[in-house]
């Protein structure tokens, strides 16, 4: 739970994030970290590392193992907090609200920004933690291509080249596509701002037709750039008066991508699907394909 995470990174010194990063630095290289790498790295006594390590494994920042030697690996909770140090260190955040989205990929909390030079109110933004490690190793590589040809790789691996992929293609679209524009990343997580509106599947719209028509048009802004969603629906569609957004990237790909068609097929279906069910609206798959493929053909 971030929560626990913020309650300990403020009693943390400097010594616990030294560990932590040798940890993080070492999983490079090894599957458990082996403790002579750690004191190499912290440059700490055996002693007043296992002390420490000891502390850090109770409270669930990082995993140990005796066998076939002494190793460690770090846990989420010690993963974040090397990302929230980042961020504090910079004036990213200065306070983390409450938990609004978790799924077994990521984890979004509300949070807070000081204005810059101190000026103006606080901003109030969003801080996402990727979380692809929780699933199989083996399902998240063959479902993210930013994965294909990696042949070693561990959860911070995974979920730091989630979150790197997302924010690379935030910063592509933005503000071309209407996206959250991106303020910082680090490691596995995420700042932007706030999405605006709600989401499309709790929303009852007054104008469907429109939105229908809005959405599509972002869907061909997205493609003429390149890209596919490949995970669009309406619970990553937020929509509010005279516009929408799109949040969730991680899964996109480049229109180059063998499975492109099939892929973009189903963004497409999904919104389509959504707005038969909901307003009786029926549209054309086929030709709504054809129009978003018509701008890059031409």
């Amino acid at each position: 739970m971030i929560d626990d995470v913020v309650k300990l990174f403020k009693k943390m010194d400097s010594k616990d994030l030294r560990i932590l990063t040798g940890i993080e630095l070492g999983m490079k290289n090894f599957e458990w970290v082996p403790v002579e790498e750690l004191m190499k790295f912290t440059r700490l006594p055996y002693s007043s590392l296992e002390y420490k390590l000891k502390s850090l494994i109770r409270n669930n920042l990082v995993i140990g193992t005796n066998q076939p030697y002494e190793g460690y690996q770090i846990y989420f909770d010690g993963y974040d907090t090397l990302a929230l140090n980042a961020f504090v260190k910079k004036g990213v955040i200065s306070a983390i609200g409450d938990e609004i989205g978790v799924g077994k990929e990521s984890v979004v909390h509300e949070a807070v920004r000081e204005p810059e030079l101190g000026l103006g109110e606080p901003q109030g933004v969003i801080l996402k933690f990727h979380r692809e490690g929780r699933t199989s190793f083996k399902s998240v590589k063959r479902s993210r291509s930013h994965l294909e040809g990696k042949e070693h790789f561990s959860w911070i691996y995974a979920a730091r080249l989630a979150a790197k992929r997302e924010a690379e293609i935030i910063r592509k679209l933005y503000p071309d596509v209407s996206v959250p524009k991106l303020i910082d990343s680090n490691r596995h997580a995420l700042v932007m701002e706030v999405a605006k509106g709600t989401l499309l599947y709790r929303t009852k719209l007054a104008e469907p037709q429109w939105f229908l028509d809005e959405i599509l048009r972002q869907v061909a802004i997205v493609y003429e750039k390149g890209y596919i969603h490949s995970d669009l629906s309406e619970y990553n569609i937020f929509v509010i008066d005279g516009g929408v957004q799109f949040i969730d990237w991680p899964q996109c790909v480049e229109i180059s991508h063998p499975h492109a068609d099939e892929l973009l097929e189903r963004d497409v279906s999904n919104v389509l699907t959504h707005f038969k069910r909901k307003y009786n609206i029926i549209v054309d798959l086929d030709e709504v394909i054809s129009k978003i493929k018509s701008g890059v053909e031409s």
